[in-house]
């Protein structure tokens, strides 16, 4: 018998008896649309898993663990990402290649359609909040046609107790149907699959897509916009922890940075992984749950990462090893970005409610596929302010479609990808929490050392828990810096588990000269990425520029 055969005989029959679970706001669902299918309201773990399984959504794992496949798209598809442009947006959302506008007349058209496409469809739908700040937090309310989207965003978001849910109101909606295939020629979107937020009917519609990515994305997007333009509140594409002193850290980064594996360290208590918020009280989270990276992944490296991956949690896009139900975390068959989501509680330290202090460090990682950026490094105000605009890194492979390999990539605030707002709101917001903040700034390369991809290799984990670790002991506080070619900013000489010759990329070189050449090509790219926000971006911003 396998493991799930015995635990599902422990489920308590209501969860498949009762659809709706005598709640009265959704017998009449609230999006004017009927089905002749079965709804499924807030279901537990165990419920959706179930379902999971007989819907042949999904497996079990050897440590009960779900794993389903997203199909086609095992990424985000940013190109078939759009925001409707009506009044309230179109002269405030940051147009372009990023947010692409949307007709709002089609945005109706298409979702009638969605909703005459579910007539006949089970539905599961769940409610839920964005933000563990109660001031400041996003009531959602999710409709899935896969029970294993549902397992997703009870893992992703904060959970409401029975209390809260009586009364429960959404501010914001989201309609995901992957099956749904969109027509381009008639429905306005690009292809057959679309993500598509409307901040003025406050609903996402998702479809021709099962990655779940997009879920949490969307609603990321939306703080994005709602708390800077309207609470004036910086968020933030970022994790953080808090040590046993109170001392909150932050950790910026692009996907494949590190900013999930970094901050969730055994030493220090997880806010969260990857989406935050910084008001005038302190940083708390977006979300109730983790969504890392697990390629490669491996128990004596990411202890806390593998032991969350138990019953409730699901894998995305992973296979098993030969005649088992064990995980191969090397297969890397169906793509490299193969995933795992689990509530936050699952790993051991984190806080609830996960909620921090004024941040007192903060990290920005980038994996610097040209090998010069040293392992770690201090800014000072205007190199901060610059890099925080430039947002430097190497896309991963795997995190986008098409992207097979690190390549070289601006954006800006670590995360362009979710910005509605023109990148220097949140410049300036961040530019104005350094000021009412003595906080250190620190640049981390999590990236290449000893040369460019396909020359050096990956900086060794090991060397930057040491740094990072380092820098929230205060002991970089004492010591030699150099200042960096270039780029100016400061490189500590001595850091205890780092050999002084990595602290100093240069000397990892073979051809010190071919360094040089790196440096100087890497700071012209910086240079003419920084062209488009030059116009907006004051003297002490410029002042970080490179040197070129």
């Amino acid at each position: 018998m396998y493991f799930w055969e015995d635990l599902f005989q422990n489920i308590n029959p209501i969860f498949m008896l009762n659809s709706l679970l005598e709640n009265p706001k959704l017998k009449d669902p609230p999006l004017e649309f009927k089905t002749t299918g079965k709804v499924y309201y807030n279901l537990p773990p165990a419920a959706l898993v179930e379902h999971s399984l007989k819907r042949n959504e999904g497996y079990l794992t050897s440590t009960g663990a779900l794993m389903a496949d997203t199909g086609k798209f095992t990424g985000r598809s940013p190109k078939d990402r759009f925001i409707v442009k009506d009044e309230k947006t179109k002269d405030t959302v940051w147009w372009g290649d990023i947010n692409i506008p949307f007709d709002s007349n089609q945005f109706d058209l298409l979702e009638k359609k969605m909703l005459v496409f579910l007539q006949d469809k089970d539905l599961f739908i769940r409610d839920a909040y964005a933000g563990a700040d109660k001031n400041h937090r996003l009531k959602i309310r999710i409709f899935n046609s896969l029970a294993w989207h549902n397992l997703f965003c009870y893992n992703m978001f904060l959970r409401p107790d029975e209390q809260e849910l009586n009364d429960f109101e959404p501010d914001f909606k989201i309609i995901c149907i992957p099956e749904f295939q969109a027509n381009p020629a008639t429905d306005g979107t690009s292809n057959a699959n679309f993500a598509i937020l409307n901040l003025s009917k406050r609903t996402i519609l998702i479809g021709g897509t099962a990655y779940a990515g997009e879920m949490k994305k969307g609603i990321f997007s939306v703080l994005n916009y709602l708390l800077p333009e309207e609470k004036n509140i910086l968020s933030m594409h970022c994790s953080a922890n808090i040590g046993k002193n109170g001392d909150t850290a932050i950790f910026f980064g692009l996907s494949g940075t590190g900013k999930t594996t970094l901050s969730a360290d055994p030493n220090r208590s997880l806010i969260g992984d990857d989406e935050h918020a910084w008001t005038d009280q302190g940083v708390f989270n977006f979300e109730g749950g983790c969504y890392a990276k697990v390629v490669d992944l491996k128990e004596e490296k990411e202890p806390e990462i593998w032991n969350a991956i138990k019953f409730g949690s699901i894998v995305e896009n992973t296979r098993f090893k030969k005649d088992s139900r064990e995980v191969d975390f090397a297969n890397k068959s169906v793509t490299e970005n193969t995933r795992t989501a689990y509530p936050i509680h699952f790993i051991p330290n984190a806080i609830v409610p996960s909620i921090g202090g004024i941040p007192k460090n903060i990290f920005f990682l980038t994996a610097d596929a040209f090998g010069v950026i040293p392992p770690i490094s201090k800014l000072n105000k205007s190199q901060a302010m610059y890099h925080f605009i430039s947002g430097y890194t190497a896309k991963v492979a795997g995190t986008e479609i098409g992207i097979t390999e690190p390549k070289l990539t601006f954006s800006a605030c670590f995360g362009a990808a979710f910005l509605p707002l023109h990148p220097t709101k949140y410049a300036t917001l961040f530019g104005e929490k350094m000021e009412e903040n003595d906080v250190n700034v620190w640049l981390i390369n999590t990236g290449w050392t000893g040369g460019p991809y396909g020359v050096g290799s990956r900086m060794k984990l090991a060397y930057t828990r040491a740094t990072i670790t380092a820098a929230l002991e205060g002991k970089l506080d004492q010591c030699e810096y150099k200042e960096h070619p270039k780029f100016g900013f400061q490189v500590p000489q001595s850091c205890d588990g780092v050999p002084s010759k990595v602290l100093n990329p240069r000397d990892t070189w073979d051809d010190p000269e071919a360094y040089d050449h790196q440096n100087q090509k890497l700071a012209e790219a910086f240079t003419k990425n920084f062209e488009k926000f030059k116009a907006g971006s004051s003297k002490d911003i410029l002042k970080g520029a490179p040197k070129v």
